[in-house]
C-alpha cells in the first residue's frame, strides 16, 4: 500500500517516521514551504521535510492545494491512502477524493472535543484531566470526519504543551501505523457525536500576557499551557518577563503584588490565591530558576507586577 503523507512540525514528522520504521511505501511528502527562523532568519525546511529528504522520498511545498498545477504531484504519485498530521493547509474535496482509501488525519484530541489548531494548549488550559489521539477519515469540514480510533492519554498535574505533545506524538504515531496495517481489511468508521463539540482556536500573543486580577489555579494552568510557545509574559518595571514553571498557592494580597521573593521562588498574589513562580526568563537571556534570576534581576516584597 503506498502511502503519501502531508505534515509539518515535529508533531508530524514522527508519525513519518514511525510510518516508514514499519515498512510502508511513501512515494511523496507534503509539508508547508521554507520558513525564515532562528537568529539569522534563515530560511529552515520543517522537521517533515527534514525527515523526507533523509529517506530519498520527493519532497513537494504548495503554499495551497487549490489548483491543478497544486495537487498534481499527489495526483500523479498514485497514493492509496494520504495520512495528515498537522499539515497547516486545507485540503479541498478533490484532494480528499484522490485516495482510493481517501485522507487520514492524526488529531491531538478526543473529538469531538478540541477541533481545531492548538487542541493540546486548549486542553491544558481548560483544566482537563485527559485528552488523546483520534485518527479520523477526513472530510471537507473542521475535524468533523469519522473516527476510526480514539485512545485517551492522563493530562498530568505539571503537564505543559511540550511534555504533553511528546507523548500524545508517540501516541499517534503508534496509531496511525496500526491503521493503516488494519486499513485494506476495513476500519469501523464512526460517527463523531454531536454532544461536546469544542473549538481550540490558534494560540495568539495577544493572549500571552499575564491578568493577575483571575485566579491562581487559571493562570498556572494558562502557563503551563503556553510553554514552550508562545511563552506567559509579566511585565516587571518596565521588564517583560516571561514566567515558564509556576505552582498554584494558598496566599493572599493585592493582584500583582510580589508577596515573597527569594530562591525557593517569586510569590505573587492573584485574584483568587497566589503564583509561586519558580522559572523565570528576561529578553535575550536563558530561562532561569528563580535563585539565579533574582541575582541577576532583583525583586523586592511589596513592589508589584503589571
Amino acid at each position: 500500500m503506498k502511502v503519501a503523507f502531508a505534515g509539518t512540525p515535529e508533531f508530524a514528522a514522527t508519525a513519518l517516521e514511525a510510518i516508514l520504521s514499519a515498512g510502508f511505501e511513501v512515494p511523496l511528502v507534503l509539508t508547508q514551504p521554507d520558513r525564515p527562523a532562528g537568529r539569522g532568519m534563515q530560511l529552515q525546511p520543517s522537521p517533515v521535510k527534514q525527515v523526507a529528504l533523509s529517506a530519498g522520498i520527493p519532497v513537494h511545498q504548495p503554499e495551497k492545494l487549490r489548483t491543478p498545477e497544486q495537487q498534481a504531484p499527489l495526483a500523479g504519485c498514485a497514493a492509496d491512502v494520504l495520512v495528515v498530521a498537522a499539515y497547516g493547509i486545507i485540503l479541498p474535496q478533490t484532494v480528499l477524493d484522490l485516495p482510493r482509501h481517501g485522507c487520514l488525519n492524526i488529531h491531538g484530541s478526543l473529538l469531538p472535543r478540541w477541533r481545531g489548531a492548538a487542541p493540546i494548549h486548549r486542553a491544558i488550559q481548560a483544566g482537563d484531566a485527559q485528552t488523546g489521539i483520534t485518527i479520523m477519515q477526513m472530510d471537507a469540514g473542521l475535524d468533523t470526519g469519522d473516527m476510526l480510533l480514539r485512545r485517551p492519554i492522563a493530562i498530568a498535574s505539571d503537564d505543559t504543551t511540550g511534555s504533553l505533545h511528546d507523548r500524545l506524538a508517540w501516541l499517534g504515531a503508534e496509531m496511525i501505523v496500526e491503521a493503516l496495517q488494519a486499513l485494506p481489511d476495513g476500519l469501523t468508521a464512526t460517527p463523531q457525536p454531536t454532544e461536546g463539540v469544542t473549538y481550540a482556536a490558534k494560540i495568539g500573543k495577544a493572549e500571552a500576557a499575564i491578568d493577575w486580577n483571575r485566579p491562581a489555579i487559571e493562570l498556572e494552568r494558562m502557563i503551563r499551557a503556553f510553554n514552550p510557545f508562545p511563552g506567559a509574559i509579566a511585565t516587571y518595571g518596565d521588564t517583560p518577563v516571561k514566567l515558564w514553571r509556576v505552582r498554584a498557592i494558598d496566599a493572599t494580597g493585592s493582584p500583582g503584588e510580589v508577596l515573597l521573593a527569594e530562591g525557593a521562588g517569586v510569590i505573587v498574589a492573584c485574584g483568587e490565591g497566589s503564583l509561586c513562580i519558580t522559572e523565570l526568563q528576561k529578553p535575550g537571556a536563558r530561562r532561569l530558576p528563580a535563585a539565579d534570576f533574582l541575582r541577576g534581576m532583583p525583586i523586592a516584597a511589596g513592589t508589584r507586577f503589571a
